[in-house]
């Protein structure tokens, strides 16, 4: 390898094998874009350094080539982590939006648990069906008698319904 950049390099061997940039990036799976950021060494448009690694050792397994001295290459021209600015930590992070999600995810919590105690604590009487009327009908109609005299005011009874239907079909009966 002589002194030129690893980007020309790589489009040396490239062409000398009579491989297209589109046909490496079919055999890579590497887009068209990030190869040509590999071979014209801009590495700012690339993604991070170990993406970087991957793509040019993928390039050398396509194009037959060693991948050792490449990587080497790559690596003596970048940067090191002691090299890197250290990034300060955030002092009191705040923590507003977690409280809030939190806030909220309670009040739905407590609104379903409402809505299900009010389905299991529904008073059943509600289920039954309405009086058919209020007027109580007497087992023998007489004669002359009608039938839409009161004769009683009914009393309330969850089986009120049943009771005077059961009097109204025996009476027609």
């Amino acid at each position: 390898m002589s002194m030129e950049s690893l980007g020309q390099y790589l489009k040396q061997e490239r062409e000398k094998r009579q491989v297209a940039l589109p046909e490496l990036a079919q055999l890579t799976r590497i887009p068209v874009r990030m190869l040509r950021g590999l071979e014209q060494d801009e590495y700012e448009s690339l993604p991070a350094d170990v993406f970087v690694r991957g793509y040019l050792k993928a390039y050398c397994r396509a194009l037959n080539m060693d991948e050792a001295p490449v990587l080497e290459w790559f690596t003596r021209g970048r940067p090191t982590e002691t090299d890197m600015p250290v990034a300060l930590p955030l002092i009191d992070a705040p923590e507003t939006g977690r409280r809030f999600g939190i806030a909220i995810a309670l009040v739905i919590l407590l609104i379903l648990f409402t809505l299900a105690l009010s389905i299991v604590l529904r008073p059943r009487h509600r289920d039954t069906p309405v009086e058919l009327s209020m007027w109580n009908v007497p087992t023998s109609v007489q004669a002359g008698e009608s039938c839409e005299r009161p004769v009683s005011q009914p009393k309330p009874s969850f089986f009120a319904a049943s009771t005077t239907a059961t009097q109204i079909a025996s009476s027609h009966s």
